[in-house]
């Protein structure tokens, strides 16, 4: 043992001492593992980490598969009632996931917070029970119960200071006392949020779907199947919706298909497929440095098979000759984990201070240690494996082969073959992710330079405000105070104009979707549009163009004559582009409803890029429905908007002011300037081209450092060759022509193998890469074009190096053996 461990040390010392190679062939492992390990950590930290629920492998959301992207949507309370009582199941809850804004007023400052609403048997599902007081009882969840309310726990540290003696206590949510029974626990708010929670209170017996705006909760009985929980599913809904009289929802759901996952899926499943993408590519980096490092070893052991020849004539075992480049490999994948771990814990500590939370995760960057030492096991498993076939290679000629070729060139005419080979490899994998990424890239460039549909976002700020109930109890109230307020906050110095909107035209994370039900043309079938009620102004400040007809005017009041625009997407869809002068009605609950379209706008994208413009119906915010209204405001806040000059930050002090002098009981909140929406909704387009960008890059590097490393020797293990090439009247120039056709010919093979792979290879990528690419077609010519021009600069430069190098040697010292 003391001998094997003797000739480790050796081996090490003799590493140490001329570090070169020992730094090349550890720095192209560092790339692979730390690209692979920061990709893993993102995984474990916002996937694979267990939520803070006790079995949480059991608890899972019922709903039904989206088809568009294979998510899960939410469910209504008649659902909810007909999966009562299956088997299989312990509990089962209903919570309405929407958060609703509410004005709260009493101990303390008025606020603007978010609220949802549970049922009785949410709580027992989870698993949990609430950290001070008690959860609502049967009678506080019926329809007009007792005014009751639970705190979110952060809330409660926020408002209240975690103080005990909270239970009890009462304050005002929207004008109406509300008493304090109980504060959530704290897995709660992690899994779901919410500052407030109040009761679902639904009728005993739930007759129409209504609002498909809730998330059915459940939790598997011990020993009962995930398969026939689904299976018990469907059969019940299908049966129900089967029952109810022909429409286009009833439709929608016969010949769909409700399934069951678990809450972790659940919570994760808008970010887990950009995860995985993230993976793939760090897995391609992984494998091209394995490729880089197989050739560094390879090289290494052939460039002392002339040695190992000699000295296994003289009697020495195999394993003897093996052992200094086993353990050369053990050293290499050693520094080659600790450097790639430190790199990935660096490199996500500075992305973390540059990315959104939809990305990275806010609580501060670890790698535990199991992710450490899967990385140091695969890093010194894979560096050995390739100090082994680099030996193993060295001695698959005979000793005689090697004595009489090595000791004349330095490496053998199979080692020669097999160097190009891995070369050729090498670029293969290069060319593979750099093409996907490069596509990648290339679409997530156009979509997030795509026209969102404003023009205007420069100088504008806005604010959320929620009438309250009690000060603002009905439709007209609600009009008086945004009229007064708009001409208001229109007065401020600086501000050229003011208006209010239910929704802003671009914003992924305000207030969503508020969508109008049983929309159609005459004698057109009823469909869901978005709904945007707007005051007058609104097209103007965010300079969206009017395509055809006029915008509202103050002349399009309560009790005239009924105007609505449409955007192009609507025109199209409804009315074939023809829309100005037409009908748009309206049918629901036994309410109807019809406006004259007066104008046709351009389409703006909402939630950004990735989305496509939805169907938007505009109606003056004065001659809304009151059932639109009282359906809105149950959900959201109205959003304000000003315009003017100079730093939007600086108006809040004025807005404040204005808000209190016109409505002082009134809570505002979200100050946000238009830009920062802007930028918000862009986010994750621009963040995720930063990371595949990063990726595309390591494996750049990686290919050029491969290349040149493979070029480079194999050049100084010909030296004796130019040297005679020279002696006999070659010219440098033609040396170097020599060097790059034979390095640059195994480039261009691997460039063609690549890209005929990834052309092979496009409708799994259009799969993997979802809507990026389903936009445009894969077979993106710049994108590869692109990446035949970057591979081909980094594989002439990889080249051309070794190729002057060659030129230069003097041939007495190369005949001499010097």
């Amino acid at each position: 043992m003391n001998v094997w461990l003797t000739e480790i040390w050796r081996a090490w010392r003799a590493s140490l001492r001329k570090p070169g190679f020992l730094l090349l062939a550890a720095g192209v492992l560092t790339l692979g593992i730390g690209a692979s390990v920061a990709a893993f950590t993102l995984i474990d930290q916002d996937l694979l980490q267990p939520l803070p629920i006790p079995q949480a492998s059991r608890v899972g959301v019922a709903g039904f598969v989206v088809k568009s992207n294979g998510q899960l949507g939410f469910m209504s309370p008649l659902e909810y009632q007909h999966l009562t009582g299956m088997q299989g199941v312990a509990s089962m809850g209903l919570m309405r996931s929407i958060g609703r804004s509410l004005d709260i007023s009493g101990s303390g400052q008025p606020e603007l917070v978010s609220a949802v609403h549970i049922d009785h048997g949410v709580l027992p599902t989870l698993g949990l029970k609430p950290a001070l007081g008690r959860a609502f009882s049967a009678r506080e969840e019926l329809p007009h119960g007792p005014h009751v309310v639970m705190l979110g726990h952060a809330f409660w540290l926020h408002r209240y200071a975690g103080a005990r003696d909270v239970v009890g206590k009462t304050f005002e949510i929207g004008g109406t006392a509300y008493t304090i029974i109980g504060v959530m626990p704290k897995a709660f708010d992690q899994v779901f949020g919410g500052d407030l929670v109040l009761p679902l209170a639904l009728p005993a017996v739930v007759t129409k779907p209504g609002d498909f705006s809730d998330t059915v909760l459940l939790r598997l009985a011990d020993g009962a199947s995930r398969q026939a929980v689904v299976a018990q599913i469907n059969t019940r809904l299908h049966a129900m919706f089967g029952a109810l009289p022909e429409s286009k929802l009833r439709s929608f759901f016969l010949h769909g298909r409700f399934t069951v996952r678990s809450l972790a899926q659940y919570q994760n499943q808008g970010i887990s497929s950009s995860l995985t993408i993230f993976m793939a590519c760090a897995l391609f980096v992984l494998l091209t440095a394995l490729v880089n490092l197989a050739n560094l070893m390879l090289l290494r052991s052939q460039s002392r098979a002339h040695d190992s020849a000699v000295r296994g004539a003289l009697g020495a075992t195999f394993l003897r000759l093996a052992w200094p480049a086993l353990a050369e490999g053990m050293l290499v994948g050693v520094v080659g984990a600790l450097a790639g771990t430190l790199l990935a814990w660096l490199g996500l500590r500075a992305l973390q201070g540059t990315l959104s939370a939809y990305w990275m995760p806010t609580t501060p960057i670890t790698i535990n240690g199991g992710i450490w030492l899967l990385a140091l096991v695969v890093a010194v498993v894979v560096a050995v494996l390739a100090a082994a076939f680099g030996v193993w290679r060295a001695q698959a000629a005979s000793a005689i082969d090697e004595l009489r070729e090595g000791g004349r060139s330095g490496m053998g005419r199979h080692s020669r073959w097999l160097g190009r080979v891995l070369v050729v490899v090498q670029v293969v994998l290069a060319t593979v992710l750099l093409c996907g990424t490069g596509l990648l890239l290339h679409g997530m460039f156009k979509l997030a330079n795509a026209p969102l549909g404003i023009t205007h976002t420069a100088h504008v700020l806005t604010f959320d405000l929620a009438p309250v109930p009690a000060q603002y109890p009905d439709a007209k109230s609600m009009l008086t105070l945004t009229t007064q307020l708009t001409r208001r906050l229109a007065a401020i110095p600086g501000i050229t104009a003011a208006t209010v909107t239910t929704n802003l035209p671009v914003d992924q994370y305000g207030n969503g979707m508020f969508m109008a039900g049983g929309m159609h043309a005459p004698d057109g079938v009823k469909t869901n549009k978005q709904y945007r009620g707007i005051g007058v102004g609104y097209f103007k400040l965010f300079g969206i163009s009017l395509l055809r007809g006029r915008a509202f005017t103050r002349d399009d009041v309560r009790g005239g004559a009924a105007v609505a625009v449409v955007n192009r997407a609507l025109a199209n869809q409804m009315y074939g582009g023809h829309a100005l002068g037409k009908l748009i009605q309206q049918t629901r609950d036994g309410a109807s409803w019809s406006a004259r379209i007066v104008g046709v706008v351009g389409n703006t994208r909402q939630f950004g890029p990735l989305q496509d413009a939805p169907d938007i119906v505009y109606v003056p915010l004065a001659q809304m429905p009151a059932y639109e209204i009282r359906a809105f405001r149950n959900n959201f806040p109205l959003r304000f908007v000003l315009r003017g000059h100079g730093n939007p930050a600086a108006w809040k002090a004025a807005v404040k002011a204005a808000v209190a002098q016109v409505a002082p009981v009134q809570p505002i909140s979200d100050f946000r300037t238009m830009s920062h929406v802007v930028a918000s909704t862009l986010a994750s387009t621009r963040q995720m081209m930063w990371l595949v960008g990063i990726f595309a890059a390591l494996a750049l590097l990686l290919a050029a450092a491969g290349m040149y490393a493979v070029l480079a020797v194999a050049v100084a293990a010909r030296e004796r060759e130019f040297g005679v090439r020279m002696a006999l009247g070659a010219q440098p120039s033609r040396l170097i022509r020599l060097v790059l056709r034979g390095g640059l010919g195994q480039i261009a093979l691997g460039l063609v193998i690549g890209i005929a792979i990834m052309l092979s290879l496009s409708s799994l990528l259009q799969r993997l890469l979802m809507n990026l690419v389903a936009r445009s077609n894969t077979f993106d010519p710049v994108a590869l074009i692109g990446v035949c021009v970057l591979l081909g600069i980094a594989g002439l430069l990889a080249c051309l190096l070794p190729a002057l190098r060659a030129s230069r040697v003097q041939p007495m010292h190369a005949l001499r053996g010097e």
